[in-house]
């Protein structure tokens, strides 16, 4: 009888268990099955090369970025082929949250000063919850401090204001290739003659190759449509490499632009590369944690 009953008891234990782990699987797949994969690092900086990428500063992180363009390579000798002329900008990007940063910039091009704001709204991921591509937006306001060039006449500080709009689409395919898409929207209050547009519209492409962990090269245009500017301006294009090396990002590059924000480099681009108008310039991004994470 009590051989019985302990046989009765082990099966009870057996096929208990086996219920138990069975349940615990269910639980287990059930939650695998909710799990989402987000992707990182579309690209390693919040700029692609000139313009923008879907990127942010982390919360709490404070993001600052020198840009520096020299003067054209075609300039000759005299001018040290561009070295002894430049255009600089210092600029500060905050992360508020993981998904909304602010930024102020002061740009040496016409004495500007600008500030953004930069919002992700969708992020490239898999799994329970699948979006195929991340988007951010982002928009700017520039504020021209040059002297009036006829202080007679009646001058309005709105003349001295233009703004950008900006919604930037990217996509990460695999660990090495990212490729964005940036439909643009350009207002200027003021403008230099009667031919020039106060609204301009523009498509930018851009993209990122991944040599190695810590270098990879770099590619970006603007397309102007058709019939927003005077014939003299150009479609801006820029190739360069971005270098990591732990708290910073240098990029260097090759670009036909002087201007060193959206209101200046997409619209007023003078440079033409077939007449050998290229700038070498680069951009250097260091992150500070600011406030403790949580």
């Amino acid at each position: 009888m009590k051989t019985r009953i302990k046989i009765f008891v082990l099966l009870i234990f057996l096929f208990g268990s086996r219920a138990v782990a069975q349940d615990l699987m269910d639980l287990l797949n059930e939650d695998e099955s909710k799990k989402t994969d987000y992707t990182y690092a579309t690209f390693k900086a919040t700029r692609v090369i000139n313009g923008q990428s879907i990127e942010i500063p982390p919360k709490g992180a404070l993001n600052f970025v020198i840009s520096h363009h020299f003067g054209r390579v075609n300039s000759g000798a005299y001018e040290w082929f561009g070295l002894d002329q430049a255009n600089i900008r210092f600029g500060f990007d905050y992360g508020i949250t993981d998904w909304l940063s602010v930024g102020i910039g002061r740009t040496s091009v016409k004495k500007t000063y600008d500030g953004s704001i930069k919002v992700k709204i969708l992020r490239q991921s898999k799994g329970y919850k699948n979006m195929p591509v991340s988007l951010t937006y982002f928009t700017n306001m520039a504020i021209t401090a040059l002297k009036w060039q006829d202080p007679e006449r009646a001058n309005y500080f709105s003349s001295r204001m233009e703004y950008v709009h900006q919604i930037l689409i990217a996509r990460k395919f695999g660990s090495s290739l990212s490729v964005q898409i940036m439909p643009t929207f350009i207002h200027r209050n003021l403008v230099p003659t009667i031919n020039d547009q106060n609204d301009v519209y523009a498509i930018g492409a851009g993209g990122r190759i991944k040599i190695t962990n810590r270098l990879a090269i770099t590619a970006e245009s603007y397309f102007l449509m058709p019939g927003q500017t005077r014939e003299e301006f150009f479609n801006t294009l820029s190739v360069g490499i971005d270098l990591e090396t732990g708290g910073h990002v240098f990029q260097l590059y090759l670009t036909n632009s002087q201007g060193l924000i959206e209101e200046q480099f997409i619209p007023m681009t003078t440079g033409n590369w077939l007449n050998g108008d290229i700038h070498i310039g680069f951009n250097i991004h260091r992150t500070f944690q600011i406030a403790r994470k949580k």
